[in-house]
């Protein structure tokens, strides 16, 4: 897994270079141009690039900016610098590459200076193929000033590459939040990957991330403790349930299956395959009786349980009476795609949840009864709970605005408070163990955002849990695989037509792929 650090930490490092390790500030920012640079000239076509504008505020981002600018002209690129403040506004460092600037642009028809007074400043530059957000950088938070709001909505709507060197413009990192922001198709951070950047606001804004060293040895870095990680094929591997030859259907992980009304036949099909495309020895489905015919017709290696659901077609009062022996004998229970949300039904879910001491996957309808912090309730200690943000924000009586404002911050308190996992589903799925440690996904695409993705999510947790005694690495690789099965999809279909039933069935070629890469 990938470090992922808060911009204070960075700040640390930083500072711990300057004082501790006498390295001279101009020194960091110097190598931090000169690796934006490198990675500019991995990344883009420069023959295709004629004019590039620089946008520079009035910090050391903007100092950024200006040591980048020499570094382009002395590479014959043709430099504006756009300066959004005053020259007394820029600390030491910056000012130092300002006026080094300042005489470039004495000498060479390369660099040229605009000083901004509206949003008509820069038409006079004609087309711009490369613009570069150095305003505000990784200490900005709060809401930006107006004529913020107009540049970074003027150059949103260009059709130039948008490059931000550390975070785009607008963008609170600690909560991955803000309201206009600097919409990049890549960002250049500095000194140590952002957690901010992974997800909420600066996943979506941020574009493709790149690292930009700034010279300082990773030992230091390693003083800080992360943030939260991002994980990779290496958790995917870790995670992944071990097989052996004496293994047998019943030694093989055994999961229960509850899932399924006459609304939503589908999602116990989808959950109850997903199972076995995990690897798991034995799935069962417990079912209404009075629709056992059509899931057993759907699902043919699926084992029925059904109950006497009295023609009801849903999960009703003290069906648990009719698979208790199968519960018992079985692994994990994976609870709630398609149950519905009747009143007894939520009843005999809690019933379920509170009698087995055993690993369970909460999802989707069950959810339901966590309403309004009726989670506290209930000992969800080796309980996996997967909602989305909707699901989420109603078990803790927040409208999904509030959950986004810090998402961070009230997925924490969660499993502090709850001792469950959280698997909160998204662009992208974060994982909160109740250990403390924050995971954020790093596979998925568009082609997920279909009903029955999150039911076949549910049953490949469900079979990895069933086979490997450490919850939370089986419970990251499992995340982490579902995603790139649809990743792999792009090989041979766009995001439209990806299915959830094909996500399923591409789960062999995602395992096949992270053996492969570790090879």
């Amino acid at each position: 897994m990938i470090p992922l650090y808060s911009s204070e930490q960075i700040r640390a490092l930083d500072n711990y270079a300057i004082q501790r390790e006498k390295m001279p500030s101009i020194i960091l920012m110097e190598n931090a141009a000169i690796n934006i640079l490198k990675i500019l000239r991995e990344k883009l076509d420069f023959t295709k690039i004629n004019t590039t504008l620089i946008l520079c505020g009035k910090g050391n981002n903007a100092g950024d900016g200006f040591a980048l600018a020499r570094h382009l002209v002395n590479h014959d690129n043709s430099v504006y610098i756009l300066l959004t403040g005053s020259e007394k506004e820029y600390p030491s460092d910056a000012k130092t590459n300002f006026d080094i600037c300042k005489q470039i642009a004495h000498s060479s028809e390369k660099l040229k200076f605009i000083r901004y007074k509206n949003a008509k400043s820069v038409d006079s530059i004609g087309k711009i193929d490369l613009i570069i957000d150095a305003l505000l950088g990784t200490g900005f938070k709060g809401k930006l000033e107006n004529r913020y709001k107009t540049i970074i909505e003027k150059f949103n709507n260009l059709t130039a590459i948008r490059v931000a060197i550390d975070s785009p413009t607008g963008l609170t990192l600690a909560t991955s939040t803000g309201e206009v922001i600097f919409n990049s198709n890549y960002t250049i951070t500095l000194g140590g990957l952002k957690s901010g950047l992974f997800y909420g606001k600066g996943y979506e804004n941020g574009g493709s991330i790149s690292f930009g060293a700034i010279g300082i040895r990773d030992s230091i870095l390693l003083r800080q403790k992360p943030e939260s990680f991002l994980l990779d094929k290496n958790d995917a591997l870790a995670g992944l349930p071990e097989k052996n030859k004496t293994s047998n259907k019943y030694s093989a992980g055994k999961v229960l299956v509850i899932a399924g009304s006459a609304k939503y036949v589908g999602a116990a099909i989808l959950t109850s395959n997903a199972v076995f495309n995990s690897g798991a020895g034995a799935c069962y489905l417990a079912i209404p009786d009075s629709m056992k015919s059509i899931f057993q017709t759907k699902s043919l290696s699926t084992v029925a349980a059904p109950y006497n659901d009295s023609n009801k077609k849903y999960l009703t009062k003290n069906a648990l009476e009719d698979f208790n022996d199968i519960a018992k004998k079985c692994d994990v229970i994976a609870i709630g795609p398609g149950i519905g949300r009747e009143e007894e039904t939520l009843k005999e879910v809690s019933s379920i949840i509170k009698k087995y001491n055993k690993r369970v996957v909460i999802d989707a309808d069950a959810l339901t009864l966590f309403k309004d912090g009726n989670y506290k309730k209930h000992n969800l200690k080796n309980a996996v709970l997967t909602p989305h943000h909707g699901e989420f924000a109603s078990m803790l009586s927040l409208s999904v605005e509030e959950l986004e404002s810090d998402i961070m911050k009230f997925g924490k308190a969660f499993v502090k408070s709850s001792r469950a996992y959280l698997v909160l589903k998204g662009a992208p799925t974060i994982i909160f163990s109740p250990d403390g440690g924050v995971f954020i996904n790093s596979t998925g695409n568009s082609g997920m955002s279909k009903f029955g993705s999150g039911d076949v999510l549910t049953g490949i947790i469900a079979g990895f849990l069933a086979q490997s005694e450490d919850l939370k690495a089986a419970l990251l690789s499992a995340v982490y695989l579902h995603s790139l099965s649809a990743d792999l999809l792009l090989e041979s279909r766009t995001e439209f037509s990806i299915l959830p039933t094909q996500i399923s069935n591409n789960l062999s070629k995602a395992i096949k792929y992270v053996r492969k890469q570790n090879l």
